[in-house]
Parts: structure tokens; C-alpha cells; sequence
């Protein structure tokens, strides 16, 4: 999916993430799943490797009561994504620790309705030249293991886990898991145009298992860039500035 690289700030509707500071930037990925995720009832949400914090801050724009917590391991991240916080309208509902989520887990006494991630998803192949980047795609510092188990021990009964993923390693996460007592209960194969394959899965993931909801979603109708589908606006037309 496109990733926004340059290191200019990002002008959204409503707030605006500086991103000069953070490895990963501002990406379809990370904009679908703020927009996708179900926050309705949530009043304790939790970003897993916020990065820039750009999920965390959609989700406080759309969940006008909830609190909103963001864990990131990286420093520059954590701190940048901190400030972006304090920026936009919601700084009194939004938090950014720096820690690992493994950490955050152990130490945390929260149980949340909603858990969203946008997590590291390479967890074999060849390396970039780039460590830090490294650092953020691969699985080397978030195992999917460590991942779900921290779920496992932070999400509420009745609360849901919400991940953005490449179709593969969504459909290998999914199986995973199951392991962990944790179901897949949602699921959008996000296809970047009319007519090519599916690239990436959003899944949503509860502690009781159900019929899965399968739909699909196409983002661009040509291949003009600015040729977005009506789906893809009515999902993210809150947020894009030119939507």
C-alpha cells in the first residue's frame, strides 16, 4: 500500500502528524485501519506501535468519549508521536508511553475495549539496507507471539482487536491467533484497484469465536491516483484532506 514518505508534515481534515522523526510514515495501512476499526461503545482504546500516533488521534476523533493510550519502543517515535498528540484537538484524551508492549503488558492494569495495530509484518526474507526500518517491518522486536499474547492479557472480555496486514502473513496471524484464544471475527481483503489481487487484510479479532463477516474493499476504481472508489471515500472521507 502507499506509503507517504516525505518527511513534511501530513495535513489531515482535522489535525495534522508531523513525521520527519518517525522511520515509518504516513500510509494507506495505517489510515484504513483508523478509519476501519470498530470503536462503537469503546471508552478504553489502545495503539500497539503507534508510530507517528496517526491511529491513535483518528480513533480520538471518532470516539468523542474514549480514552486513548499509545505504546511505542522507539524513541524519536514515541516522542514524535507524543507532540502530534498534544497538537491535535484531543491532547486531554491521548497518551503515548514509551515501552514495549511486552513491557506495557506486564506492568499495565488496564483492560481495553479496542487493541489496534499496525504491526511489523516481514518475518523472513531478505533485509533492507535501512536498520531502522529493519527494526520496524520485521518481527525481530514484536513477535506476533508476543504480540497476541499481550492482547491476550490487556483486551476486555467483551473487547475487540483490530490489525492492518499483508495477505499472507494476515491470513498466517489469523491462524496464530487461535492458538491464543483470540478469533477472527472480521475480515476486509483490501485490493488496491479494480480487478487486481487482494494485498492486505483488515482483521478483527475477539475472545469469543463467531461467524466470521467477510467483505472486500477496492480502493481505487483506474488507475488515475485520485480515481478513489466510493467505499474507500465513505470510509476515509472523515480524515483526507481532498476527499
Amino acid at each position: 500500500m502507499q506509503i507517504f514518505s516525505d518527511v513534511k508534515p501530513f495535513q489531515f481534515k482535522q489535525f495534522t502528524i508531523a513525521q520527519d522523526r518517525c522511520t515509518m510514515k504516513v500510509g494507506t495501512d495505517g489510515v484504513l485501519l483508523g478509519a476501519w476499526s470498530d470503536a462503537m461503545g469503546a471508552d478504553n482504546i489502545l495503539d500497539i506501535g503507534t508510530g507517528t500516533g496517526l491511529i491513535a488521534i483518528m480513533l480520538a476523533q471518532r470516539a468523542t468519549a474514549a480514552t486513548i493510550h499509545a505504546v511505542e519502543i522507539d524513541d524519536e517515535a514515541a516522542a514524535q508521536a507524543a507532540e502530534n498528540m498534544k497538537a491535535s484537538p484531543w491532547a486531554d484524551r491521548l497518551n503515548c508511553f514509551h515501552a514495549s508492549i511486552q513491557d506495557f503488558a506486564k506492568q499495565s492494569r488496564h483492560k481495553y475495549d479496542l487493541i489496534v495495530s499496525n504491526p511489523p509484518f516481514f518475518s523472513g526474507g531478505t533485509f533492507s539496507n535501512s536498520q531502522d526500518k529493519n527494526s520496524v517491518r520485521h518481527t525481530i522486536k514484536l513477535p506476533h507471539g508476543d504480540l497476541l499474547s499481550a492482547v491476550r492479557s490487556l483486551l476486555a472480555p467483551h473487547g475487540r482487536f483490530c490489525v492492518v496486514l499483508p495477505q499472507m502473513e494476515g491470513l498466517r496471524f489469523r491462524e496464530m491467533a487461535n492458538n491464543y484464544g483470540i478469533y477472527s471475527t472480521r475480515m476486509v481483503e483490501v485490493v488496491p484497484k479494480q480487478g487486481k489481487p487482494v494485498e492486505r487484510l483488515l482483521l478483527q479479532f475477539e475472545l469469543l469465536a463467531k461467524p466470521e463477516e467477510k467483505s472486500q474493499l477496492i480502493i481505487h476504481n483506474s488507475d488515475n491516483a485520485n480515481d478513489w472508489s466510493l467505499d474507500f471515500r465513505q470510509l476515509t472521507g472523515d480524515y483526507y484532506l481532498k476527499l
